[in-house]
C-alpha cells in the first residue's frame, strides 16, 4: 500500500487529537488541532484511507517536520 506521510507546518501545540490508529479517514478530515500563536488550525487528511501510526498527542509541542500522522491509501 503507498503511504502519505502528514508533517506538521508550523510550531506549535497539539490541542485536539480526533484521529486513531485504524480510523477510515477521507480526504479533508480533520486529524488534530494545531494552536500556533492563539489560532486554531485544523490539521487535515492529504488523502483518502487507513490511519497507520498515529505520532502526536493532546497537549504535545510540535515544530515543522514532525511526523502527525501516516495515512496508507
Amino acid at each position: 500500500m503507498a503511504q502519505e506521510v502528514v508533517e506538521v507546518p508550523i510550531t506549535g501545540k497539539i490541542i485536539s487529537v480526533t484521529a486513531k490508529v485504524g480510523d477510515k479517514v477521507s480526504e479533508g478530515d480533520t486529524l488534530c488541532v494545531l494552536e500556533s500563536m492563539k489560532m486554531e488550525n485544523p490539521i487535515v487528511a492529504p488523502v483518502g484511507g487507513t490511519v497507520a501510526a498515529l505520532k502526536v498527542n493532546a497537549d504535545q509541542t510540535v515544530k515543522p517536520g514532525d511526523v502527525i500522522a501516516v495515512i496508507e491509501y
